[in-house]
């Protein structure tokens, strides 16, 4: 049974960098996700100029796929232009975006928040007026010591780390059918508790 307090949801939207040269980055985490979605749901993407993003409506069902081609920092434009033109209220979006503050693998999902400063999820914050917006954080783990951290989220991932993200752009996956066909509670209490990688691998990095 969906969520009896929550509207279900009608909009997932992936975060990302468009263009080839952006592929398999850390910071593409959310377009990974929106393309195995679509892959499992039967749905394609076709680029809606008028949003500036690519939207795969999804065969038999109200729900729609969106990832923006605005570039990340402006990813609010897309997402709340197309939520307030179908009326779409900002609980009924699931916003899925990279974290570099969660360890690879890693997935947390909430129904509210701050954007722990990933520019992506800030924008859409800003342009809903509202911290209100669910979302589903996929760790990308954090720069090394005083790396770049805008380099970092735009590398691609270590060989050694390539098959866990896989599996978290799958249990991800898994974790928004859950969330659109069950409820996002549902959802959270039974992936946030799966999503926990062997620490003694990865260290936690705090945001900044």
């Amino acid at each position: 049974m969906p969520d009896s307090e929550a509207p279900g949801l009608r909009l997932i939207a992936g975060l990302g960098n468009p263009g080839r040269e952006y592929e398999g980055t850390r910071h593409n985490a959310g377009f990974a996700v929106l393309d195995e979605l679509a892959s499992r749901l039967g749905a394609s993407f076709s680029k809606e100029a008028k949003w500036d993003a690519h939207v795969a409506k999804v065969p038999g069902s109200d729900l729609v796929l969106l990832k923006p081609a605005t570039f990340m920092n402006l990813s609010g434009e897309a997402v709340a232009g197309y939520a307030r033109f179908y009326r779409i209220l900002h609980g009924s979006v699931l916003v899925v975006a990279d974290d570099v503050a969660l360890p690879p693998g890693t997935i947390r999902l909430r129904r509210e928040g701050g954007s722990g400063g990933q520019k992506g999820l800030e924008s859409v914050l800003i342009h809903f007026a509202t911290e209100q917006v669910p979302r589903l954080r996929i760790g990308v783990g954090g720069a090394s010591s005083g790396a770049d951290l805008a380099g970092h989220v735009l590398s691609r991932f270590r060989p050694e780390e390539i098959p866990v993200i896989r599996e978290a752009v799958s249990r991800s996956s898994e974790a928004v059918l859950c969330a659109v066909e069950r409820g996002l509670e549902t959802a959270m209490n039974l992936y946030n508790a799966l999503s926990v990688p062997d620490k003694s691998q990865h260290q936690q990095t705090e945001q900044p």
